[in-house]
């Protein structure tokens, strides 16, 4: 069953998470709805709380998956693994970071 949800329902709650990421904590909230209301259904497991079932289940919370992403993007642009280029799109480019408390160290 936790594969179906991986394969079938995270790539949706997911998709561009990286674009439009969610700032407002009730955004966040309502994503985290999705996985807290799937663990809920998994037998044997309904009684505990969701991080004690998303523990047993192998699964990490939306928001680090996130966060996550967003430290793999942050690596794949300074290292130039990207077309974008770190230097002429700065503004943006710490626009974001800062939105979303991250820092990045330009050498």
């Amino acid at each position: 069953m936790v594969n179906l949800y991986k394969t079938l329902v995270r790539p949706h709650v997911e998709y561009c998470v990286s674009a439009w990421s969610p700032y407002y904590k009730k955004d966040k909230e309502l994503l985290e709805k999705i996985q807290r209301r799937f663990t809920k259904m998994v037998k044997g497991l309904g009684g505990k709380t969701y991080e004690e079932r998303s523990q047993m289940l192998n699964l990490w919370t939306l928001e680090e998956r996130r966060n996550r992403q967003d430290l793999i993007e942050i690596f794949k642009i300074c290292k130039g693994y990207t077309r974008i280029n770190a230097s002429s799109s700065s503004s943006s480019f710490n626009k974001k970071l800062s939105k979303r408390n991250l820092y990045i160290v330009q050498r």
